[in-house]
C-alpha cells in the first residue's frame, strides 16, 4: 500500500535534535522526558496538509506502512537562522505589560514566541527565532495504519484545528458540527480546509453552552464524534 498526499495516517514518532535530546514525541517513555504529565496517543494527520513538518510529509508520500528514520536538515525542518530577527526592545514595552524580562525566558509577543537572550539598562535582546532554527533534526517514525473512516478523518482535522472535542454529524455530503458561540466564527474560518480536503461542506450549529463550561459528551451511537 502505498501512501499519497491527502491520506490519513496514524503514526507514534519522536524528534530529536541530532546526537541531541528529544523534543517532541508521543511515545510514553520519549514523552516522560518532556512531560511526565502528559498523555502518550497516536497522532493522526493528512498527507501533504501542513499537519506535520513539510520534509516529513515530502518523505512519506509514497512509502508504505512502517518504520522509518528521518533525518532533516535545517532548511527541511525548522528554517535556518535569521539574524534580522533578533531584535532589541526597549524595557518598557515589558513595564506596560508589568512583566519581568529575564535571560532565558520564553514570551508571546502578539503570537510571535521569543527567548530573551539579554537584558542591559533600557534594553532587552529577543531572539523570535524557533527554538530548533538552524540545527538538524531526526525523526523515528513507525506508522500504524492508513485511516479509512471519515469519522476518525474528522475527528482528527477538528482536533488538529481546534484542540477541541465536538459533537458532528455528516448528512448529505455536509458536514455539521455543534458549538457554542464562543467557537462558532473561529470554526468557520476553516470552511475551505474540511472541503479541500475532506470533499464536505461545513455548516456549524450553535447549541446553548452547558452550565459547568465542559466540552460536549461524546454523541450516541446515531451520530459521529472528535482527535493529537
Amino acid at each position: 500500500m502505498t501512501l499519497s498526499r491527502k491520506d490519513f495516517i496514524e503514526i507514534e514518532f519522536t524528534g530529536k535534535v541530532k546526537d541531541g535530546e528529544v523534543f517532541d514525541s508521543n511515545i510514553k517513555k520519549d514523552l516522560k522526558k518532556l512531560n511526565p504529565k502528559a498523555e502518550a496517543k497516536p497522532f493522526i494527520f493528512c498527507l501533504g496538509e501542513a499537519m506535520f513538518l513539510k520534509g516529513i510529509d515530502d518523505f512519506l508520500i509514497g512509502k508504505d506502512v512502517g518504520e522509518y528514520k528521518i533525518e532533516l536538515q535545517p532548511e527541511k525542518a525548522f528554517g535556518n537562522r535569521d539574524s534580522k530577527l533578533v531584535q532589541m526592545i526597549p524595557m518598557r514595552v515589558f513595564n506596560e505589560q508589568k512583566v519581568n524580562p529575564v535571560t532565558g525566558a520564553m514570551f508571546n509577543f502578539d503570537g510571535r514566541i521569543a527567548k530573551i537572550l539579554t537584558v542591559s539598562g533600557g534594553r532587552v535582546m529577543v531572539d523570535f527565532n524557533n527554538p530548533l532554527a538552524g540545527k538538524t533534526v531526526v525523526y523515528g517514525i513507525k506508522i500504524l495504519k492508513k485511516i479509512e473512516d471519515t469519522n476518525e478523518k474528522i475527528k482528527a482535522l477538528i482536533e488538529f484545528f481546534t484542540k477541541k472535542d465536538f459533537k458532528f454529524e455528516i448528512k448529505d455530503k455536509k458536514l455539521i458540527i455543534y458549538t457554542d458561540k464562543q467557537f462558532s466564527q473561529f470554526l468557520s474560518l476553516f470552511k475551505d480546509k474540511f472541503k479541500e480536503i475532506l470533499g464536505l461542506d461545513l455548516e456549524i450549529k450553535e447549541v446553548e453552552e452547558k452550565k459547568n463550561n465542559q466540552t460536549y459528551s461524546k454523541p450516541s451511537k446515531n451520530h459521529n464524534n472528535s482527535y493529537k
